[in-house]
């Protein structure tokens, strides 16, 4: 939802950023240029609206959280960096039990700009009531930090996982990794960084857990080839600022080092199962389709979930978070099944 909602806001909040930058006028040229190169004023407005709307959404979500469920809050996973925690949530049935349970890691969206854990809280704790250690995880945002810093820390929280299994009721040979949104782009390419040995090469990362410990991949919603990005329909102004925000250079398209980030230019079948869903009216439908697509003829195991163009109501970026419409039903109907279909391998 948080593309859509950022659709009706985003001229609003642009002619603000363009009045936020005027005021510095008075101050001398040197704020004026600041203001005129920087991608600040935008990028925090569209945060103060995605994280506005990543609230209302996880308080929608909160009916439909069960009873029993355990939760261990705000465990730093990597010293010194101030924005490496997570969150556990497993069956309070397990407390007293050293028992491991297959483990989601679930990485939140926001566009790359914004969002946390909290924000997917409630909805980890629904696919915990169903069996499984869930893990919510927050990475450092741009324009603070960029690419490919999300990938590196959720590597880095998995070798926590990995080292704090027994305590934290983790399987560490049956590992799901899961994404919404920007969070889904950063889930996929730490699969294929451990599904890829030419592709974690190419990113310079040695992968946490090996491709025997990786079950399978939940991916919504997500962005995965810039190629394939539209920068010419109605989003265009916001996906050139968060692009921009989230690799540190306006020549994302060009710039060698960004060429990563399209990971479905270097998925290959060692990719793990994978569950994808996109919304019918989402601006970013399109990537999801060409990565099913993809994965199937490479012989990947794929459960997608996807919509007519001519479905009602349209589904927005994020549907599947909506448990009071039929679809967001559906959609966590289909992941609990691919959950629970013996996706190990």
């Amino acid at each position: 939802m948080e593309i859509i909602f950022m659709n009706k806001a985003f001229k609003a909040m642009k002619l603000i950023a363009i009045k936020f930058c005027m005021c510095f006028i008075i101050l001398g040229s040197g704020s004026l240029i600041f203001c005129q190169i920087s991608l600040w004023p935008e990028v925090m407005l569209i945060r103060l609206a995605f994280n506005k709307n990543g609230k209302k959404t996880a308080k929608a979500l909160q009916p439909f959280v069960p009873a029993g469920i355990a939760t261990i809050s705000n465990l730093q996973y990597q010293k010194d960096d101030k924005d490496a925690y997570l969150d556990v949530y497993y069956p309070q049935s397990m407390i007293k039990i050293r028992k491991v349970l297959p483990t989601i890691m679930w990485i939140h969206g926001g566009g790359w700009v914004s969002g946390s854990k909290e924000n997917v809280a409630n909805y980890c704790k629904i696919l915990a009531a169903k069996g499984f250690t869930v893990i919510a995880i927050n990475y450092s945002i741009a324009p603070e930090h960029t690419y490919p810093t999300p990938v590196i820390q959720a590597n880095q929280a998995l070798d926590y996982l990995i080292n704090n299994y027994k305590n934290l009721h983790v399987d560490p040979d049956s590992i799901i990794i899961a994404g919404d949104s920007g969070g889904a782009h950063v889930a996929a390419q730490l699969a294929n960084i451990i599904s890829e040995p030419s592709y974690a090469s190419e990113m310079k990362m040695f992968p946490s857990i090996t491709r025997a410990q990786l079950s399978g991949v939940i991916l919504f919603c997500g962005a995965y080839d810039l190629n394939q990005v539209d920068f010419e329909g109605k989003y265009k102004g916001f996906l050139k600022t968060v692009l921009w925000a989230y690799t540190g250079t306006e020549d994302f398209m060009t710039d060698p080092k960004i060429a990563p980030a399209s990971v479905y230019n270097y998925i290959s079948s060692t990719f793990p199962p994978t569950f994808i869903s996109v919304g019918n009216g989402d601006p970013l439908a399109n990537q999801s389709h060409s990565l099913a697509r993809k994965l199937t003829q490479m012989n990947v195991k794929v459960d997608s979930l996807f919509y007519p163009k001519d479905y009602s109501p349209v589904l927005p970026h994020e549907y599947q978070f909506n448990l009071k419409g039929d679809a967001g039903k559906e959609a966590l109907k289909k992941v609990s099944a691919f959950l629970s279909s013996g996706i190990r391998k």
